[in-house]
């Protein structure tokens, strides 16, 4: 009953988030980043800084996988987990060892349930291998890609990407390198996110006239 009273709440916020007509504003719905940071993908870029741990990271992320499963072609949703502090940083090896293996998505629901509503302890690696190897992940493999060096590597990338982007807070959403969103209520979010993503695609011409020959086949 919970989870569909979650959903209904959900699909309303989406809905008023793509009937609303109002423009988002600069300095109120967005931010520019000074200076703007390179991009990984020919594609309009989206970034999620997020903690598994954080209540509005979790308050987010139904209306953000409604909106990952019908987001245009011509975008791209990378997720990178936020390291603030020492304690933050196993979630991160967590969720790029998932990656490796090919199970981020698989967990990445129910490691938000596990902190939001089981409130279960993922504080060090033993935490979490009994939680990934519960959830039907190999504990040997999860554990050597959770240690290996290109783990490590992503992780020192993402608390680079952290200072680079001047995240403060979580989540945060970064739009092809140059508009941050941050601090809204979840309707709000994804249609700032939306507009901006317009905005952006000016600078994607080549992308933007597949996306209209795509939509005008439809």
């Amino acid at each position: 009953m919970k989870n569909l009273i979650k959903n209904l709440v959900v699909a309303t916020s989406l809905l008023i988030a793509s009937t609303t007509l109002a423009a988002a504003e600069l300095s109120k719905d967005y931010k520019l980043l000074n200076p703007s940071q390179p991009t990984s993908t020919k594609k309009i870029e989206v970034l999620e800084f997020f903690f598994y741990g954080c209540p509005h990271c979790f308050d987010l992320h139904p209306g953000m996988s409604a909106w990952e499963k019908s987001m245009p072609k011509d975008v791209e949703l990378t997720y990178v987990p936020t390291i603030f502090r020492d304690s933050w940083e196993p979630m991160a090896h967590t969720f790029y060892a998932l990656e490796s293996m090919g199970q981020q998505h698989q967990l990445h629901e129910p490691l938000y349930q596990a902190w939001n509503v089981d409130k279960v302890d993922l504080s060090d690696e033993a935490k979490i291998l009994d939680f990934v190897a519960s959830r039907g992940i190999d504990r040997a493999k999860f554990s050597a890609a959770y240690n290996s060096f290109s783990v490590q590597s992503k992780v020192a990338r993402a608390k680079l990407m952290i200072r680079s982007y001047g995240i403060t807070g979580t989540p945060a959403l970064v739009v092809d390198g140059k508009y941050l969103i941050s601090g809204l209520q979840l309707a709000d979010t994804i249609r700032v996110l939306n507009e901006v993503i317009a905005m952006a695609r000016k600078d994607h011409p080549a992308e933007s006239k597949q996306t209209a020959k795509e939509k005008a086949k439809q």
